[in-house]
């Protein structure tokens, strides 16, 4: 908890932010307690609770930047106040600073969701009953479907981004990640990347692509149902389907075999499978999934790229000091990922 004005090593100035707080979040009061709930490779965020009790989720970006883009709190502001009318949860978009000088980089503030972050296997287990567990699985993909419903230029959204080549762009912006921060040579990844290149699915219909959609990243109720959507960061304009495909690589259901991503919560009993996750997004979208295996060796591919680079951070000493024991799941997960990248690609027709 930051306590200090002078204290700004946790990113959060404190006399400055309070006096920016109480002239533009409305009802705000101060003083103010600053709690971070969420840090390390993403953007920083604080739970913000005011002198009556009242919280709020301040974000900003992290102290050491690595891939500016992901990491602009305007864009990620907008994207959330645009939603704010739509069939997407959200929380509430309170306010946007983008003067540096009040707090070191711009930041912005949302109302505080009350609910449950389900990030592993006992969280699942403790948080969600066993038919919670599967009124969440059903819940996180209507909400994509929601997503992907979203009229973009109703929402205020459709200069977000290009609407078409989204998988070139895709595979240009991550193999540019990957040849910089690559810590030995892995041909598979080169081998995968050139594949992909040459298989890429025409394009539906563009709609908002979230990035990173996963479990942990939406809160959900104690009956599992998502009441916000989080973590913003990279998301942009293109092919929905890719969203589908790195569902599947996050979320390994009971039954499923193993992701390359081995913090899945959803082995837990009640979870619904892949296949399950598949159909219903198929309903309840009416997208045609039948070129779904290219999507999930895309998801692993990136995935690779993404593990790699905070390998690759913690190798050079960027997120502090640690034994080579301590990083070697990370180079497994990359390894695997890109293998499972392969193994999809050849399932497609």
């Amino acid at each position: 908890m930051v306590t200090n004005a002078a204290d700004v090593t946790t990113g959060i100035h404190v006399d400055a932010v309070t006096s920016w707080l109480t002239a533009h979040v409305s009802g705000a009061v101060a003083p103010f307690e600053f709690e971070v709930i969420a840090g390390g490779h993403s953007n920083l965020t604080y739970r913000v609770t005011g002198a009556d009790g009242c919280r709020y989720v301040l974000r900003r970006p992290p102290l050491g930047h690595v891939l500016a883009s992901a990491h602009d709190m305007g864009r990620e502001h907008r994207l959330i106040a645009g939603l704010q009318e739509s069939a997407v949860p959200v929380p509430p978009a309170l306010g946007l600073c983008d003067d540096p000088a009040v707090n070191g980089a711009p930041f912005y503030v949302m109302g505080f969701v009350d609910g449950h972050v389900v990030r592993d296997t006992e969280i699942a287990e403790t948080a969600l009953p066993v038919d919670a567990r599967g009124n969440a699985s059903r819940s996180i993909v209507d909400t994509l479907a929601a997503i992907h419903a979203v009229d973009i230029d109703a929402a205020g959204l459709g200069d977000l981004a290009r609407r078409d080549g989204y998988v070139e762009r895709q595979l240009k912006r991550w193999y540019g990640q990957w040849q910089q921060q690559h810590t030995r040579q892995l041909p598979l990844v080169d081998d995968v990347h050139d594949e992909l290149a040459e298989r890429i699915p025409e394009q539906g219909l563009p709609s908002i692509v979230h990035g990173d959609y996963r479990l942990d990243n939406c809160i959900v109720s104690a009956a599992g149902d998502v009441v916000a959507v989080l973590d913003w960061e990279i998301c942009t304009l293109g092919d929905p389907l890719a969203d589908v495909g790195l569902l599947q690589v996050y979320w390994t259901g009971p039954g499923d075999e193993a992701s390359a991503w081995t913090a899945s919560a959803t082995v837990a009993d009640g979870f619904w499978d892949r296949q399950r996750m598949t159909a219903r997004y198929t309903e309840v979208s009416g997208r045609d999934v039948s070129q779904l295996d290219f999507y999930v060796a895309f998801g692993y591919w990136k995935l690779a790229c993404i593990l790699e680079g905070v390998y690759a951070r913690y190798i050079g000493g960027a997120l502090g000091a640690h034994d080579a024991s301590e990083l070697e799941p990370f180079r497994q997960q990359v390894d695997a990922a890109a293998t499972m990248a392969a193994a999809a690609l050849e399932r497609m027709p």
